[in-house]
């Protein structure tokens, strides 16, 4: 055996000087939408609430969103958290979540993620059963329960917070497609809903028309938000902005799922889940046109075929809005533990984004 291969069957551990800044994190995926959780060496962010260490990240520390999100670390559909002290002592811990565009207010897909890993990882002390965690997000507090089987994580469902219709059947000129027909919910963040079978679309819900989806789903966004005054957030100001456009369809045959769900965000990403808050949004749609009740359940594909399932659990008036209660149910998944390296010298440490 040569030297050579012998230094690198020895030598595999590299040890980055002392000025470069080290961040752990754990990658997993809830049908298939991406999730960095970052545990280790990201710098103490300051506040005394969620929505202030969100605040101050994006004032003090965006750079650091932008390097874990973007390329070379990430993609142009990279999605990650940070865990934070919770609210209040009754909570369990807080989150806030970061994208190619920055900081969302809820995450349905994250939140099926960290619950899985809180009991992975022993962050509480897991049982049989259901394990109610309580996480509050910039949106408000999310109760979920990880439900453990012979000690694994077979699932998870989330009590999302209040979730409302704004309005139905809502109409925008869109440059290229015409009148769009929209429907305007809240599910811990703004979507525009858009039914396919409401609108004249040259284009589909499946992988095919992925690049089309990302045009026509920001060109319905941009106009939505130009147009629509009401995207306005009955208590929070910090939540009060379109997220994005979710396309809605029938399901890809043979499917015993109900309908798809295809969610647009950000600045252009396309969500491989079917949207957890995506789907609490329609819960509160589906709910004000007596297509859902107590009891039934909705199953939702995404682009890659995942499926989420959505409820009802309770009704309540949320300032001027009759709200649901909303609760959603997937899976998640380990993909891999990253030690990410900073060297201050790179010219393209704080990454770029290609698409």
């Amino acid at each position: 055996m040569n030297n050579t291969y012998q230094n690198i069957l020895n030598k595999s551990n590299f040890k980055p000087p002392k000025d470069w800044l080290q961040i752990k994190t754990i990658d997993m995926h809830t049908g298939g939408e991406p999730l960095r959780i970052i545990v280790d060496g990201f710098p103490e962010l300051k506040g005394n609430s969620v929505l202030d260490y969100r605040r101050y990240c994006k004032e003090n520390y965006d750079y650091l969103r932008t390097t874990l999100m973007f390329e070379p670390r990430g993609h142009a559909d990279m999605y990650g958290c940070i865990l934070l002290p919770p609210n209040d002592d009754d909570g369990d811990f807080g989150i806030i979540f970061l994208h190619n565009e920055g900081y969302s207010t809820m995450c349905g897909h994250a939140i099926i993620a960290i619950s899985t890993l809180a009991i992975e990882m022993q962050w509480i002390a897991p049982k049989e059963g259901d394990n109610v965690i309580k996480i509050d997000a910039p949106c408000g507090r999310i109760t979920s329960f990880a439900h453990v089987k012979n000690g694994k994580v077979t699932g998870v469902r989330f009590h999302c917070v209040p979730s409302f219709v704004v309005g139905l059947d809502r109409s925008v000129h869109v440059e290229g497609l015409g009148q769009v027909t929209y429907d305007l919910a809240y599910g811990g963040a703004f979507y525009a809903y858009v039914d396919m079978a409401k609108n004249d679309f040259n284009f589909n819900l499946k992988p095919e028309s992925y690049q089309t989806l990302i045009a026509q789903g920001m060109a319905i966004k941009q106009a939505v938000m130009i147009a629509d005054k009401d995207i306005l957030h009955p208590f929070k100001d910090d939540l009060s902005f379109l997220y994005g456009t979710i396309f809605i369809d029938n399901t890809k045959q043979p499917s015993d799922n109900d309908s798809r769900n295809v969610c647009v965000f950000a600045e252009g990403e396309v969500d491989r889940c079917p949207t957890g808050s995506g789907v609490s949004g329609r819960m509160a749609i589906h709910k004000l046109r007596n297509e859902i009740d107590f009891g039934e359940t909705i199953s939702i594909e995404s682009i890659t075929d995942s499926v989420f399932k959505g409820s009802i659990i309770s009704e309540e008036d949320y300032g001027p809005f009759k709200a649901v209660i909303p609760q959603v149910e997937g899976t998640a998944h380990i993909t891999g533990m990253h030690t990410f390296v900073i060297d201050p010298s790179d010219p393209m440490k704080n990454g770029f984004i290609l698409r």
